[in-house]
């Protein structure tokens, strides 16, 4: 089999980057080594920039993002007893952040690529690269017992943290950063009604909470422990009553519990590799960079990716530009650690840490004072939430 882009991983990096290269009429064909179930059965964020709400629209796969989506033009902030609202929209010239959940932007991209014939194969294993760095790269799997052959102009990576693609690259390549924080989030999932119309960040002496949103009817809590806890230690009544105790009372009156549709511990972890490209290779996504949630740049900065991946293949098959393509990286990376710092400040803003010392209390407490009190620091923090504009390829 012969195709122009391989395309490793099927969540929504992947399926994202197949889908833009379709409609342009690039051939590509997407590897995934588990089940189209179990790639949606995955349940993360859903807050998508401007950006990455722009780029769904011109892969044409926004009609239901566009109905059912929640737009949101502030958030609000919890300190010391005082909510504090952020006005995006306001502070950034208009721009706004989309409600929907990552699971249903998989969904939309998967009905798209049936639409259009995009070749795909699940259930795909012993994914291997080869002649990264030549002429002919091409990529080899099993499939029903059998080994597949796809040469290929170039490979995609999108196959996230645990994935192959990374690990095709030398080691003595590959520089890695990372930071790994001493707590984890507690989150839930509920068929309740939101406690609040907008997104709420709260500081609390007992931790860290996020009230999120899916719909008008479902609703994501967060709360910040200890990443010796179990999930098993944590009931549904013992979840609801610790949300609460961290809430102003006028928010804990007006709470809606019910039972959980899913519940789980995140570690949190800042990670970036450089280069994000090794010849014919691209990494894309959390194959090259996790973030932690607080920020809400997870799915974001994968799609900031695949946008510059996606118009510099444009360019470099209708003008002919190879040229752009050692670009890539640097200038992914860009917006990458401009993402990872914004994720790493709200992280170090909204969290307690074990340990912390007098002095560092008093600088968290004189940058909430700051970010918070100021417009200057309100703008700083929007701009950065609503997400900063892609460069352009050229």
């Amino acid at each position: 089999m012969k195709t122009q882009v391989v395309i490793i991983g099927a969540g929504p990096s992947g399926l994202l980057l197949g889908q833009l290269l379709q409609n342009a009429g690039i051939g590509n064909v997407i590897l995934e080594r588990q089940s189209p179930d179990y790639v949606l059965e995955r349940i993360r964020a859903g807050i998508l920039e401007q950006g990455t709400v722009d780029l769904l629209r011109e892969a044409g796969v926004a009609k239901r993002m566009d109905a059912e989506g929640l737009v949101h033009e502030g958030v609000e902030f919890l300190f010391d007893g005082r909510r504090i609202p952020v006005p995006l929209k306001e502070l950034t010239g208009g721009k706004t952040v989309m409600v929907y959940g990552q699971t249903e932007v998989t969904r939309d991209l998967m009905e798209a690529r049936k639409e259009a014939e995009g070749v795909s194969f699940y259930n795909v294993g012993n994914v291997q690269l080869f002649d990264l760095k030549g002429d002919s790269p091409y990529v080899t799997f099993e499939k029903h017992g059998e080994t597949c052959r796809i040469d290929c102009d170039f490979i995609a990576g999108c196959d996230g943290f645990h994935g192959v693609s990374r690990q095709a690259i030398p080691g003595d390549i590959l520089r890695e950063y990372e930071r790994v924080y001493p707590f984890g989030w507690l989150g839930l999932l509920s068929d309740t009604p939101p406690v609040n119309h907008e997104l709420i960040y709260a500081h609390h002496e007992r931790g860290f909470v996020l009230c999120n949103q899916r719909s008008l009817t479902r609703s994501r809590y967060y709360l910040q422990v200890p990443l010796t806890d179990g999930v098993e230690a944590w009931s549904d009544d013992r979840f609801w009553s610790e949300l609460k105790r961290r809430l102003p009372q006028a928010l804990a009156d007006k709470l809606v519990t019910g039972h959980s549709l899913e519940k789980s511990i995140a570690p949190l972890r800042s990670f970036v590799v450089e280069p994000m490209q090794y010849g014919n290779l691209f990494l894309v996504g959390d194959a090259a960079h996790i973030v932690p949630p607080t920020g809400a740049k997870g799915l974001n900065l994968a799609a900031s990716d695949v946008n510059y991946l996606y118009r510099i293949l444009r360019k470099v098959y209708f003008e002919g530009r190879r040229d752009l393509l050692e670009s890539y990286s640097p200038m992914a990376l860009r917006r990458v650690w401009k993402g990872e710092r914004f994720s790493w400040f709200m992280t170090n803003l909204l969290h307690d840490f074990a340990g912390q010392n007098e002095f560092d209390r008093k600088m968290q407490q004189a940058d909430r004072e700051y970010y918070l009190g100021s417009r200057a620091g309100l703008t700083t923090i929007a701009e950065n939430y609503v997400g900063l504009p892609f460069e352009e390829v050229r």
